[in-house]
């Protein structure tokens, strides 16, 4: 058999053919597991979970009411929802509904999911709404009146595409899409911009700025102060993944801001450009934030003044940046646990207070107010269900708003963080969540979640559906914190970039082979799972340690590594991966790529693929080739391919429900039987 038996990378994987296979395919897996008596309790436990009603209702700021995406057993496809604080504050808001997702895509015949609103400030009377078909990353754009709850007749409307469009004014906005042959990236993403006035057709639409075909994507983000005045436009050139340009746009001419490759905009206030560095640059060290002033960046780019705000330690890493109206809220992670600071611009420096928020725990921003200094934050553990605190930046204070109740019993719980220690001697974090009546006898399931890439970092979070279908059935929960991830910063990820992606790989192994040192489990117990790169990284552990594991869990994965680049978003990703064009690279990716690594005859377990049809960020191509090629081996796999969903591969919370019923009725038949 050749390395592109029996799907070449061609259009057959999209084809009619192929999607008769999937069909087959799906029918054959869902038989095996729905069939399975526990898929029952799970799907109803699951369903339960994220169906709730005593969910937290997470809220962003509109105007002077919050706004809220809900969905549940009723609202399938969900209600874009507003209330006022006072109402929000109460155990049982008083909502009203701005637009009825369900009811929409009833009454237009389209399977839309909602990809939210992007509202004109300082009025918040206008949005622009994007509205997916099946989950898709392409989507519809339409201006919406909020106070009617409707849409604008003749208002703006941008047809399906990879799209960005940022309001400028109320009559104004700057647009980034597909303007014609020649007008998208090899990625597939826009990089023209053009300024789209009211009543002008979209042909009519003005360049204000072009990169080049061979980036990735061209956007802009609008400056402006607390009171709407429109500052600047700021353009990203994203040149690759990691490395833009950017651009302030004059009426002579674009004017560069002068910042090194790795850098990337966080935010604006007051006055000041935000950027977090991730790569050392001057006198800063990889990993900091800094700002610019942006008079000084118009007057003279070259001379403007960079000034520290906050560079991280060891062990330490910025995650989310978020400005209220004359502060900038920060998240701290010292060695994977989280914290929140404000910062404000005083006497030429940046002055920092820590907000009081419990310890040990994540801590991720929602949504901040430029209208005042509040800002919303969720902190939660692994055993600690997700709170939602109302901060005020300004005072310093915090106060837990909504909390959601516990899905399950974490007093039969006990979380702990370990270290593993990887082939080259690094020491690798990873938090285990147990029953406290555990025996250390290499016997318990357990599973192990793992990811490694793009900068990303995996925190600890409630773990409501692994809680509640694993842990207290007797399992054991394991979050990987490898390198490629973003937990200690750019470094962190650097380590296991292009060439270096087997550090990654070598990381998650030796979590894995930790656990069974420790007496946790066995490679009879245990499975591991992730999704998208960490999908290659499943299919990486397929075919590198078939010995090591029994149950493998591929989500919406990469899994051609010597293709990846031709479809879709995937040319995006050569800063991450390498080109498989250049020699060099494609040697190396030839020995990581799962697909070109099957071997007849080796004894794998059984994998089990999840994807989605409308996944038109990682093609479900490279789920169905690989799939493909093990059945031409006679190896044994089973398959689930929604139509639906996109890149989450599910676009409703009964999709959600049903695909961990799949995933633990599958981990239960390998690992508890």
């Amino acid at each position: 058999m050749s390395d592109d038996d029996p799907f070449i990378w061609l259009e057959e994987i999209a084809g009619e053919a192929a999607l008769g296979w999937v069909r087959r395919e799906n029918a054959r897996s869902l038989a095996a597991l729905e069939s399975d008596p526990r898929y029952a309790a799970f799907h109803r436990e699951a369903l339960a979970i994220v169906t709730a009603s005593d969910r937290i209702p997470y809220a962003r700021f509109l105007g002077a009411d919050l706004a809220n995406f809900w969905q549940d057993a009723t609202h399938v496809r969900g209600l874009w929802r507003a209330t006022n604080l006072t109402s929000f504050r109460a155990v049982d808001p008083q909502w009203r509904t701005l637009l009825d997702i369900d009811a929409l895509s009833a009454a237009e015949g389209r399977n839309w999911v909602f990809h939210g609103a992007a509202v004109l400030p300082p009025e918040d009377r206008r949005a622009l709404i994007s509205l997916s078909d099946g989950g898709k990353d392409a989507d519809e754009t339409r201006e919406f009146d909020i106070a009617a709850a409707q849409f604008v007749a003749g208002g703006f409307s941008l047809p399906e595409g990879k799209q960005s469009a940022t309001w400028l004014d109320a009559d104004t906005l700057l647009v980034a899409r597909d303007w014609g042959p020649g007008t998208m990236t090899a990625s597939g993403y826009p990089f023209i911009l053009k300024r789209w006035r009211r009543g002008a057709a979209l042909a009519a639409a003005e360049e204000l700025y072009a990169g080049m075909a061979d980036d990735v994507s061209v956007g802009a983000s609008v400056l402006r102060d607390p009171d709407g005045a429109v500052r600047g436009i700021l353009v990203n050139r994203q040149v690759d993944f990691f490395h833009s340009e950017y651009f302030l746009l004059t009426p002579q001419r674009p004017v560069r801001v002068s910042l090194p490759g790795r850098a990337s905009f966080r935010g604006f206030v007051s006055g000041r450009l935000i950027f977090s560095l991730e790569e050392a640059w001057r006198y800063f060290a990889a990993g900091a934030l800094v700002s610019l002033d942006l008079a000084a960046c118009l007057a003279d780019p070259d001379v403007a003044a960079v000034q520290l705000i906050v560079a991280p330690g060891p062990r330490e890493a910025i995650e989310a940046v978020a400005a209220t109206r004359g502060r900038l809220i920060v998240t701290i992670y010292r060695n994977v646990r989280g914290s929140a600071v404000s910062y404000r611009h005083e006497t030429g420096r940046w002055l920092a207070t820590p907000l009081p928020l419990p310890d040990q725990a994540s801590v991720s921003v929602v949504a901040a107010n430029d209208r005042d200094d509040r800002v919303f934050l969720d902190i939660a553990g692994f055993t600690t269900p997700n709170a939602l605190y109302l901060a005020d930046a300004a005072a310093a204070t915090a106060e837990p708003v909504k909390s959601l109740p516990p899905r399950f019993a974490a007093a039969d719980c006990r979380v702990e963080q370990f270290e593993a220690t990887s082939k080259d001697g690094t020491a690798v974090p990873y938090f285990v969540m147990r029953p406290t009546s555990l025996r250390f006898d290499g016997s318990a399931p357990t599973l192990v979640y793992g990811y490694g890439g793009f900068q990303v970092s995996l925190f600890p979070s409630y773990a409501a559906v692994a809680g509640k279908l694993w842990v207290a059935r007797g399992g054991v929960y394991v979050v990987a914190n490898i390198r490629g991830g973003g937990e200690f910063g750019p470094a962190w990820h650097e380590a296991a970039l292009q060439r270096h992606r087997q550090r990654a790989f070598d990381d998650f192994i030796a979590v894995a082979e930790d656990l069974i040192r420790r007496g946790v489990t066995s490679p009879r117990r245990l499975g591991i799972m992730g999704g998208s790169n960490g999908g290659l990284l499943m299919g990486a552990m397929l075919v590198q340690r078939p010995d090591l594991f029994r149950a493998i869990v591929i989500q919406v994965p990469l899994l051609d590594m010597l293709r990846y680049h031709k479809l879709l978003a995937g040319a995006s990703w050569i800063a991450e991966y390498g080109d498989p064009e250049t020699p060099g690279d494609a040697e190396f990716l030839r020995h990581i790529s799962p697909y070109h690594n099957l071997r007849p005859g080796v004894g794998y377990p059984e994998p089990l693929f999840l994807t989605s049809t409308a996944d038109d960020r990682v093609h479900p191509g490279h789920a169905r080739k690989m799939a493909a090629k093990m059945a031409a081996m006679g190896l044994s796999f089973l398959y689930y391919e929604n139509i639906e969903g996109g890149h989450s591969a599910a676009a409703t919370l009964q999709e959600r429900a049903r695909r961990y019923a799949l995933e633990f009725t599958y981990l239960a038949q390998k690992l508890m039987d």
